[in-house]
């Protein structure tokens, strides 16, 4: 095969891969590329979430030290916090329900209200595209590999 042929095909895997579904993890109603539902989330997360997790995404200050009542201040939603460990589905059932078992044990005390009394699925899942939408390349990058590697355990 020649280098010209060569190119061309990965430049056909690369486009191909523009074009993929979700990837494992991944939740097509979390699609940061759909710019109208992102937007939407940009507003939906503006009014009920950065009050807590920061205008910014930046979460709390000390956000991994718990404060005297014992609970973890809000924690962040952009690269340096830990949202982009988790797959789509996690994400949308601890916004949903808030942090109970099975993502949290039985008696652990959060602030995080459960918010599927304030906003509807479309709402949360629209946050989600938005806060995806802010993560850095890189953290895209590792997000993805340790989510394939989970779905091959």
């Amino acid at each position: 095969m020649t280098a010209r042929s060569l190119a061309a095909l990965a430049l056909a895997a690369g486009l191909a891969g523009c074009d993929a579904g979700p990837g494992p993890g991944e939740d097509a109603r979390a699609n940061p590329r759909d710019a109208s539902n992102a937007a939407l989330g940009a507003k939906v997360y503006a009014q009920n979430c950065a009050a807590c997790h920061g205008v910014k995404l930046e979460g709390q200050p000390d956000w991994r030290k718990r404060l005297a009542n014992g609970r973890l201040p809000a924690p962040p939603h952009d690269d340096s916090g830990h949202t982009w460990h988790h797959r789509d589905d996690v994400l949308f059932a601890i916004t949903k329900r808030g942090l109970v078992p099975p993502y949290a044990p039985s008696d652990y005390q959060s602030d995080m209200p459960a918010f599927g009394g304030v906003l509807s699925d479309e709402g949360i899942w629209a946050v989600l595209a938005y806060i995806k939408g802010q993560w850095s390349a890189q953290a895209r990058q590792i997000r993805a590999e340790m989510l394939a590697g989970a779905r091959r355990r």
